[in-house]
């Protein structure tokens, strides 16, 4: 009778552990594939709240100068620094960083960087998946891709890599609703060539 029961006992044992080794295995696929539903207004709208508090449009959206000073460019939200828009002769510095204008360029130690284009254009994000992205503001890699050179200042991707997968996702979301605005960022310019 023991070794009847200790045999069911067995058995079910092993049940259990191969069902919750396959439960693992069906997780970690679950996890490895990063689905956004771009139609859901919910996340969109937090993408657009988390874009906005967090100062996106201070560099990546051209600016109007007025009266009051400088004011969004409702026209070209998010497009980055303007490829037809050329700099005022540029000051060498190591003791300051110092913005165009518009407040899509600025020049420091690393030379001279453009606010990229985040609209859902073949020129900006239109064809990044999502872990492009990622990688982009967790590891700071220019376009998203492993083996690109690091981000430039002034864009703080120190401080958004500490965004949870919800915020990200949210925010790219919300960059692919943008209407497409056709702006090639122009590269960066090394501190040698200033």
């Amino acid at each position: 009778m023991n070794i009847k029961i200790n045999t069911t006992l067995l058995i079910m044992t092993a049940v259990v552990i191969m069902a919750s080794c396959e439960l693992s295995e069906n997780e970690n696929t679950a996890k490895k594939e990063t689905v956004i539903n771009f139609s859901d207004k919910e996340l969109i709208s937090r993408g657009k709240y988390l874009v906005t508090v967090n100062a996106c449009h201070d560099c990546h959206s051209p600016k109007i100068m007025t009266a009051n000073g400088p004011e969004l460019d409702t026209t070209r939200l998010l497009s980055g620094h303007p490829k037809d828009q050329a700099l005022a002769p540029i000051v060498k510095t190591q003791d300051w960083i110092l913005f165009n204008n518009t407040l899509t360029a600025a020049v420091g130690p690393w030379g001279v960087s453009y606010a990229a284009n985040l609209t859902p254009d073949d020129t900006g994000i239109g064809n990044w998946k999502y872990e492009q992205f990622e990688t982009a503001l967790r590891k700071g890699k220019y376009k998203g891709l492993e083996n690109n050179r690091m981000l430039l200042p002034p864009m703080p991707w120190q401080m958004f890599r500490n965004m949870t997968d919800e915020d990200l996702q949210a925010i790219f979301a919300y960059l692919k609703s943008l209407p497409k605005v056709d702006n090639l960022v122009p590269m960066p310019i090394a501190p040698d060539k200033i």
